[in-house]
């Protein structure tokens, strides 16, 4: 059966649609608010006058960044799948709960996150680096990474399934990042093929600040739509990469933000009990963070907030830490942070 287009954006549409799922009641007009920010997906946020609220997401074919970039919008029931699992092992709170889904429109709807909250890469862009979040972040990854592995057997099997994590997350970033930096091809294609090989946990893949709101101190993890069974190191590595930028994007916190990296991984390890103690993990993390850190740059979706002399000095430095990477996450954050103070 054939459906009409649907755009979420388009507030009668949507009131239409939510009116003809039930999800309304007759005559029920909430308010309804376009959520900006991100870039493969329609959001918006429902707040219904009894005080209930609720945000559908709707994924888009072609992403919302100056290259061209295109992903099956299937991926929004990978996102849903995703809620399902991960509420049984993250901390009670931490996973927005799923309201329903929509195949034929790619969409699905959660519980909004309840007021007030911030978004924690907006605190830490404003200087406020919070210890205490970055242990949750940690213990947040290493329980998920922990709980699935040790319920490897159970997960479903469509998480096995990788396109959607290689369509928004190993093209973009390494492969493509790769052809813009030739002298780099060799350490992605490597580290590609590792990726490719390891199959020992539920990876979130987009586990990032930009993906976490804080409410009433504690986090709430968004944005599931590349979970996948694979390498636990890339979501370390994606991870670190954001601390790392952040130290030299601001300088005035870049000790804070070197610790907390440090933090971020000691954290992570402790929590993640036998994932961490895997053979090669640790050297693994920190070359995942290296790609990443050279993707945020040169890839697909470069981070908006460096300025293009900050691009130009975070290429230099990886590049340079590529030629001979760091065995251990805490040698690549010793080493970053020092070449960010040589080149500055």
């Amino acid at each position: 059966m054939s459906h009409a287009p649907l755009n979420i954006e388009q507030p009668e549409e949507l009131l239409r649609y939510l009116h003809a799922r039930g999800q309304l009641g007759a005559g029920e007009s909430p308010v309804i608010t376009v959520l900006r920010g991100g870039v493969s997906n329609r959001t918006v946020l429902v707040e219904r006058a009894g005080g209930e609220s609720f945000v559908l997401k709707q994924a888009l074919p072609k992403l919302r960044v100056q290259v061209n970039w295109e992903c099956d919008p299937r991926r929004a029931h990978r996102e849903a799948l995703a809620l399902r699992v991960l509420e049984r092992f993250a901390p009670a709170g931490a996973i927005t709960p799923l309201r329903f889904e929509d195949e034929a429109h790619h969409l699905l709807a959660m519980d909004a996150v309840s007021q007030p909250h911030e978004n924690w890469k907006t605190l830490l862009l404003a200087g406020q680096v919070d210890l205490g979040h970055v242990r949750q972040f940690g213990e947040l990854l290493g329980r998920v990474h922990r709980e699935s592995a040790r319920g490897l057997a159970e997960l479903p099997r469509e998480l096995r399934d990788r396109s959607f994590f290689e369509a928004l997350r190993i093209e973009p970033y390494y492969a493509f990042t790769a052809t813009r930096n030739p002298v780099a091809a060799p350490f992605y294609s490597a580290l590609i093929a590792e990726t490719h090989a390891q199959q020992a946990a539920l990876v979130h893949g987009d586990f990032s600040p930009k993906n976490i709101l804080v409410h009433c101190g504690r986090l709430v993890l968004l944005d599931h739509e590349v979970a996948h069974v694979g390498d636990p190191a890339f979501d370390v590595g994606f991870g670190l990469t954001h601390w790392l930028s952040k130290a030299l994007h601001l300088p005035r916190q870049r000790e804070a933000l070197l610790g907390a990296a440090s933090v971020f991984w000691e954290t992570w390890r402790q929590t993640a009990g036998e994932v961490a103690a895997t053979t090669g993990i640790n050297s693994r993390a920190a070359r995942h963070a290296l790609g990443c850190l050279l993707a945020r740059v040169d890839g697909r979706s470069p981070l908006e907030y460096l300025a293009p002399a900050e691009r130009d000095q975070q290429r230099a430095v990886v590049l340079a830490l590529m030629r001979r990477p760091p065995a251990e996450v805490g040698e690549l954050v010793r080493q970053f942070g020092e070449a960010l103070a040589a080149t500055t």
